[in-house]
């Protein structure tokens, strides 16, 4: 079948195979694949584009230009063994990517939503599951799986089979090594890889990439020292980090880490 990239000015297209519940809404321009499931409570922005074999239940508010790849199920009840039927929801932003085979569960709770931004990238197999908040620009590799109630920031990188534990939080910019095991925070910018998943340093390339200047990565390396490398207790290294100077990094970081209810990851072996 060939692939229909869509163009603002033209109206749905629906295949004949595809099952749509009459309460579902559709936006201008959503091209709608073969053998296709929109269930009841569904919303779909405009220009939104399901390959085929894509399901997507409801209640759910899903907002412009999203693509959703083979066999993609979104929406779907959650897991969670507590659920009884209540009215939970999903809420996804604009121009995400989903790929063949993700998974994205709504909420447990009445009134409860799982949140998704915008501009991310989900990879074959990966999972979002109840209650979780996932940012903007972040990319999950292939069966990157997040457990329900995890908070991921912006522009995080989960590598390929990293598990997350419930409650668990992935700080802005932070990223995951391959078949990594998360079971605390993990804090704004840093690199934490390994099982358990362990900080091994910093993400500079991210951060270099991201146009931060040599000065701010400096003043962050000094925090993320401090926390990991001078043998202090938290507190300890926070009241450290303090007395330097705070830029809009390093305050991020010590917020993250003063509001840490899981303890954040333990220090590692630095890599390289």
């Amino acid at each position: 079948m060939t692939e229909r990239f869509s163009s603002p000015a033209m109206a749905a297209s629906i295949h004949p195979t595809a099952i749509i519940d009459p309460s579902a809404k559709l936006g201008a321009d959503v091209h709608v694949g073969p053998y296709c499931i929109i269930g009841e409570g569904v919303e779909l922005g405009d220009g939104c584009w399901l390959q085929h074999h894509v399901t997507v239940l409801g209640p759910s508010k899903i907002g412009r230009r999203n693509r959703f790849h083979a066999y993609a199920c979104i929406g779907q009840q959650t897991q969670d063994l507590k659920y009884a039927g209540e009215p939970t929801f999903l809420e996804i932003g604009d121009d995400n990517n989903f790929r063949e085979f993700c998974t994205v569960h709504r909420a447990t709770a009445i009134g409860g939503k799982t949140l998704i931004g915008s501009h991310n990238h989900f990879l074959s197999y990966a999972h979002i599951a109840h209650d979780c908040v996932v940012g903007s620009h972040c990319i999950f590799s292939n069966n990157g799986t997040l457990a329900g109630h995890v908070i991921v920031e912006d522009h995080v990188i989960v590598s390929g089979l990293t598990a997350v534990h419930q409650f668990c939080r992935l700080g802005e910019r932070s990223i995951t090594g391959g078949c990594t095991k998360v079971v605390q925070d993990v804090p704004p910018y840093t690199i934490v890889d390994g099982n358990p998943g362990r900080a091994r340093g910093l993400n500079l390339v991210g951060m270099r990439r991201a146009g931060f200047s040599e000065e701010h990565i400096k003043a962050i390396n000094s925090a993320y020292r401090t926390l990991y490398r001078k043998g202090l207790n938290t507190s300890q290294a926070l009241a450290v980090i303090r007395s330097h100077t705070m830029t809009p990094e390093v305050e991020k970081f010590v917020a993250f880490v003063e509001g840490s209810q899981r303890g954040v990851v333990a220090a590692g072996k630095a890599q390289g």
